[in-house]
């Protein structure tokens, strides 16, 4: 029996948290998503769902420092595929991370530098592309969630979902071969507030604590799959929807929920 959700803050959004805290969660994040390889698993996936949605052109919402969108970019060229071309937003735009970003794979990663409500897209962003929300979807409670959900089912050419693990807290200890170093180095490779970032993962345990206790938490805020699908039963029943979990090191597993527009039959559902 799956365990209940739990709609728990976390510090990497918390508004109270200090913004160094909350950057070097992020980073540390970003970074162990990349040692560890932990999206690899992710592009077969990825790449089924853009040949469903019929375009090659993606609107990343919550992107954050855009640690997820970068990974995918090197990890599909790694298997000598074009990569699509990611639109990074966010409520809270990370444009220096970005510009990085975009300056490194001009031909895969663009941005939005003004703030983006993922319920209410313009159609200006939203038309000819598909939407990706990576590592983030835990975060919104039900009603926002249904609400993202909806605005992508109206107006766009698909919508893929993904977290790295599901409801299970000990599927967080998969993240420490790669977090814990990506933590510890974060103060010499973030690019800016090195010392305050130093005191908070050098100086005390503060950046170890709140990281754990954020990936913790994210656990049990993950959506199962039948409150996924619950979500989208309202919606247009022409759209299809599939399911199912991707591996990483050393014996962890995410999952993957995505949905496009038309089918044979309305309502047509895959694991």
């Amino acid at each position: 029996m799956a365990l209940p959700r739990l709609q728990l803050f976390e510090f990497n959004d918390h508004p109270r948290a200090p913004a160094v805290l909350r950057e070097s969660i992020i980073e540390t994040l970003s970074r162990a998503l990349a040692w560890g390889r932990m999206l690899r698993g992710l592009v077969e996936p990825l790449e089924a769902f853009l040949e469903a949605a019929g375009t090659r052109e993606v609107l990343d919402l919550g992107a954050g420092a855009g640690g997820p969108a970068s990974i995918l970019v090197s990890e599909i060229r790694a298997r000598s595929h074009t990569p699509p071309r990611f639109l990074l937003t966010d409520l809270q735009p990370h444009v220096e991370s970005w510009q990085k970003l975009r300056a490194a794979e001009p031909d895969a990663i663009d941005f939005v530098a003004e703030p983006v409500d993922a319920t209410a897209i313009p159609p200006a962003l939203a038309t000819g592309r598909a939407r990706t929300i990576i590592n983030v979807f835990h975060h919104f409670p039900p009603a926002l969630a249904r609400a993202i959900l909806a605005d992508a089912v109206r107006s766009s050419s698909g919508v893929f979902i993904s977290e790295g693990f599901e409801r299970d807290p000990r599927q967080f200890l998969n993240f420490g071969p790669a977090g814990l170093p990506a933590l510890l180095a974060n103060p010499i490779l973030t690019p800016r507030a090195r010392f305050r970032k130093a005191l908070y993962t050098w100086a005390t345990p503060i950046a170890l604590l709140c990281g754990t206790f954020d990936g913790l938490v994210s656990t049990m805020r993950v959506y199962t799959e039948e409150e996924l699908r619950q979500m989208v039963a309202p919606l247009d029943p022409t759209w299809r929807w599939s399911y199912g979990t991707y591996p990483y090191p050393p014996r962890g597993h995410g999952y993957y929920f995505w949905g496009v527009p038309g089918s044979s039959k309305p309502g047509a559902q895959s694991r």
